[in-house]
């Protein structure tokens, strides 16, 4: 169900979310046929639900709910032991992650309008505390499906580097820097890399920048 989102009032904003609108809802027109074929793939793993869905934070640090497809294990298992990231991901998840088919249920969030096409990733609510104030920016846009950050490191940059790339978007952001990216994302994901950390299964969790880490 739709609800009220926060308004980005920045010039161009009004345009970029009627790009958005219409890409979504090709986006999710073109590649149904892989979603419904993902998810049956997902449910006959039985190993949960078939979405996953996880509280992020969006435009001007407002909570939402982003939607993906499950590439996990749950993280407790029946004798209770609780497992890390690189035994929760399943064989199909990492193929999913690769080739980036879980994130296509954001097409929805764009719909929504939780999101957009193209800006800073969404993270989790917990971060929110642990931003400078100058990697706090990233929210002064809506959160992308795919970014300046994806299309120049993805996941094998630090948190950090990140963070730059983020508000170097945000002060740069063109509807023809936004065509950059998709053109750049869309090439990657036939050459895809960047998919987790070093060391890591995905990406190490945020705990903030060092005082000598921050962005200036």
């Amino acid at each position: 169900m739709f609800h009220a989102q926060p308004q980005d009032r920045r010039p161009g904003a009004r345009v970029k979310g009627i790009v958005d609108t219409i890409g979504a809802a090709t986006g999710l027109a073109v590649t149904s046929p892989i979603l419904l074929l993902a998810a049956a793939a997902i449910r006959l793993e039985g190993e949960g639900d078939v979405i996953f869905t996880q509280e992020r934070l969006g435009l001007n640090g407002e909570r939402f709910v982003l939607y993906k497809l499950r590439t996990m294990r749950p993280r407790t298992v029946a004798d209770g032991r609780t497992l890390p990231d690189s035994e929760r991901l399943t064989g199909l998840g990492r193929f999913l992650r690769a080739a980036s088919i879980d994130e296509l249920p954001q097409l929805y969030n764009v719909l929504r309008g939780d999101m957009s096409l193209v800006g800073p990733r969404p993270l989790l609510v917990q971060y929110g505390p642990r931003y400078s104030p100058e990697q706090a920016r990233r929210h002064e846009v809506r959160p992308g499906i795919t970014g300046w950050a994806q299309v120049n490191g993805r996941n094998a940059i630090s948190w950090e580097e990140k963070f730059r790339l983020d508000v170097w978007y945000v002060d740069n952001w063109s509807l023809a820097l936004d065509a950059r990216i998709l053109a750049r994302t869309a090439a990657r994901l036939l050459r895809p890399s960047g998919i987790s950390a070093a060391g890591s299964a995905t990406m190490h969790e945020f705990m903030g920048s060092a005082p000598s880490e921050r962005v200036a």
